[in-house]
């Protein structure tokens, strides 16, 4: 039964990763029409090492781990609420969550931009009501970038939280509070360790795309200040150079791997104490 998916898997995520891996120690042809020659270097990992794009790849970073940590502060509360709603609330609550899934993300961040606009509604609306003079500056900012990645990601943290939550025992929360716990200490002591799994898994379904999206970085922050995401699909489309875009790619996949593993241990020493205090 496992058949089909081991064969998607093969062909469309092993496959393509091995391709792209080997074409990172590729060379691309002397003219401009950006073929690859299969003769193996390392110049292509030697340049992405450099610290303009090590300067670009932290950038990425930053943008991520703030998207997820802004994900993560809203998403949770969210989360929790609709998991402990009624039950017959709860279909409807979710399916106020996964709306946005419905349209493709290119349009929703083409609607943000026009709120956000010199000309658009937030300023318009502003200026309206007399609290400002001059339209305020918001597309092609930090600020812009960030928001549109939380607006297209946050459903990401909420449905695995949510998912962690709901099988939540809520007899151990009320446990913690008859043993003289107060709510912070009782969220902190028993409910944030319940519910790490839930965490774990929508930080990394927020901060790996978040890193590499380059469509809402390029649209809401204008290239001004280029992502990773950013400089991998120029060299693959613009610059022609596909085996230093597939070296930058191979970096990030490094990356990748290394926080999964990192991750791993730790998540498996918190589940075994929880498991040792039960």
């Amino acid at each position: 039964m496992l058949a089909p998916l081991a064969a998607w898997l093969a062909l469309f995520v092993v496959l393509p990763t091995i391709l792209l891996v080997v074409i990172s120690f590729c060379q691309r042809t002397p003219d401009a029409l950006g073929g690859i020659v299969y003769d193996f270097t390392w110049e292509n990992y030697q340049r992405a090492f450099e610290p303009l794009y090590l300067k670009v790849l932290w950038s990425s970073i930053l943008y991520a781990l703030l998207t997820t940590l802004l994900c993560l502060l809203i998403g949770y509360p969210v989360a929790y609420c609709i998991a402990r709603a009624p039950e017959r609330m709860r279909n409807v609550l979710l399916m106020l969550v996964m709306i946005p899934f419905w349209t493709s993300f290119l349009v929703r961040t083409y609607a943000w931009i026009s709120i956000l606009s010199n000309q658009g509604f937030l300023n318009a609306a502003l200026q309206g009501m007399g609290l400002i003079q001059e339209p305020i500056e918001l597309m092609y900012t930090p600020f812009a970038v960030v928001l549109g990645l939380v607006y297209n990601f946050l459903p990401f943290m909420i449905l695995p939280i949510y998912g962690s939550v709901e099988k939540l025992d809520h007899a151990l929360v009320e446990a913690a509070y008859d043993l003289g716990a107060r709510p912070g200490h009782a969220f902190a002591r028993v409910i944030l360790p319940l519910t790490r799994p839930g965490i774990m898994a929508g930080f990394f379904m927020v901060f790996v795309p978040a890193i590499a999206m380059f469509a809402i970085t390029t649209l809401m922050g204008g290239g001004s200040d280029p992502t990773i995401g950013e400089v991998i699909q120029k060299q693959f489309l613009g610059a022609q150079n596909a085996p230093f875009g597939a070296a930058l790619g191979s970096v990030l996949l490094l990356l990748f791997f290394l926080a999964l593993v990192l991750a791993r241990p730790r998540t498996a020493r918190v589940d075994r104490a929880d498991r040792a205090g039960a």
